[in-house]
């Protein structure tokens, strides 16, 4: 892989981190106008829906194949319902902890998950043990989102005392 494709997925992957705030902060008004988070959650589903299709079509993806659907183990499905829980979670927590609070904390909760799929090589990952230089990067990652989350004082809270 060439340096220059390699900066281009790590590009890639910034902008996918870059995008959660901005849909957690939109799905939060949207539950706020909907009624309940749930309601934002199922909207927002069903527009990624809306816009996913007509990708596909454009660019005449073949059909799955059915073997594979019904003989696919059910781990494999549950990337949908991780979906849902983290949608709804982001539409109930964000307006409570604040976007940077909330993606700081759900950052560390990833940071630990993910340093426990590569170390046993789960759902056909390749194992990457945990060694003490990936341990200490991990940990100064959480102190970061602990500075994050714990330093900042709401500025209405400052407001009204």
């Amino acid at each position: 892989m060439t340096t220059l494709h390699w900066v281009g997925l790590l590009l890639l992957a910034v902008i996918a981190g870059a995008v959660v705030p901005f849909q957690s902060a939109i799905n939060a008004n949207l539950g706020r106008g909907l009624g309940h988070p749930l309601w934002a959650t199922l909207a927002s589903l069903l527009v990624s829906i809306v816009v996913l299709l007509p990708v596909i079509v454009a660019l005449r993806l073949p059909l799955p194949s059915l073997d594979f659907i019904t003989k696919a183990p059910l781990w494999m499905w549950a990337g949908g319902a991780f979906g849902v829980c983290f949608i709804s979670l982001a539409l109930i927590l964000l307006p409570k902890l604040g976007a940077s609070g909330f993606i700081a904390l759900a950052m560390a909760g990833q940071i630990i998950a993910s340093l426990l799929l590569d170390h046993f090589g789960l759902f056909g990952l390749v194992e990457r043990h945990l060694t003490a230089p990936r341990l200490i990067g991990a940990l100064m990652l959480i102190a970061g989102v602990a500075l994050i989350q714990f330093s900042a004082t709401p500025s209405k809270v400052l407001a009204a005392a």
